[in-house]
């Protein structure tokens, strides 16, 4: 797998590769509601449809998508958990 040219310094890093719809966000949802407000969780899914739900989830959530990059068949997401208990 290629690493990503976004440099944030991730608080957990959550490897969903592998995992296919709708698994990658469902334990996305599940690693955010374990840390703690302002931490940043990077998440890598090799599902394609991850690009679309990452994005839909954090604009409902709260949740802030500080970055996104797709590196060949891997997608990489920054996202900050929202300051309240929204996830």
């Amino acid at each position: 797998m290629s690493e990503p040219l976004t440099r944030f310094q991730p608080d957990q890093v959550l490897d969903a590769c592998g995992l296919h719809c709708p698994l990658p966000l469902l334990k996305t949802k599940q690693a955010l509601a374990g840390m703690i407000a302002g931490q940043v969780l990077e998440v890598r899914a090799s599902d394609a449809g991850s690009w679309r739900d990452m994005v839909s989830f954090t604009d409902q959530s709260g949740h802030t998508m500080e970055a996104q990059e797709q590196h060949q068949e891997t997608y990489f997401f920054w996202i900050r958990k929202a300051g309240d208990a929204r996830s």
